[in-house]
Parts: structure tokens; sequence; C-alpha cells
């Protein structure tokens, strides 16, 4: 009979391992510092900024809709740095954001687009389609 330690340890050996570790198959999500998002630019890096703030009903409604998308497998490569409004005001201005709702996409290093206040799921796509 299995019991819980065998199947646990079996995990952890597994884990240290890499089996059973599987490739990214979703956007990977990063707290934003002007030096990560200079890295991924420099690195070519299809890139997603997110300009949030807690009390954002807009926001709120973009953060799923991002999420959904980000997780299909053609994001992979996809970075998105969540810029939070309230705390991170020089970054926001570094940005050239003049309010929370903030998307801006990056395709190999440049800016390709901006919106705000955006909570259309088809317009969000498109925003995210012009990363890659």
């Amino acid at each position: 009979m299995v019991t819980v330690r065998c199947l646990l340890a079996a995990a952890a050996i597994a884990a240290a391992t890499g089996l059973g570790s599987f490739p990214a198959l979703a956007a990977e999500w990063k707290p934003f510092t002007q030096a990560a998002l200079a890295e991924a630019q420099k690195e070519g890096k299809p890139i997603l900024v997110h300009i949030f703030a807690a009390w954002c009903p807009v926001c709120r409604a973009q953060k799923p809709i991002l999420e959904e998308f980000a997780a299909e497998p053609q994001y992979k490569n996809l970075i998105v740095f969540d810029v939070d409004f309230d705390t991170q005001k020089d970054d926001v201005r570094a940005l050239g954001a003049r309010a929370q709702s903030t998307l801006i996409a990056y395709k190999a290093g440049k800016e390709v687009g901006r919106s705000v206040g955006d909570t259309n799921a088809n317009s969000i796509a498109e925003m995210l389609k012009s990363t890659l």
C-alpha cells in the first residue's frame, strides 16, 4: 500500500530532478521595475505593462481578460509587468501614463500600442497580438 509519505517523497524527487516539469505555456507576470523593463526590451521580449490601482473597477475588469489571454500558449514569451498606480508614482510618470487602467504594449523593444480604460476583450486581444 502506498503511503502519503511515499507519494510526497516521489513528488519531491520529481520536482528536484525536473521530472514532471513542463515548458512555460503562458505569459510570465512580474512586478515592474525600470531595470526589468529595460532588460526585457533589450532582449526583444514581447511586453505588456498594466498600470492598475486596487480600488479601480476598470482595472479589476481588465485583470481577468488579461489573465485569460496571457494563459494562451501563443503568449508563452510575453512578459506582463504590473505597475501599482498608487505606490509607483515615479514609474507611472516615467511611462508617460496619466491614469490607472493603462495598458502599454511593446514589441522588439518599441512601444506598439497604448490604451486607457479598455475592458473590451477584442481590443485587448488585438493589443496583445501586437506584441508578437
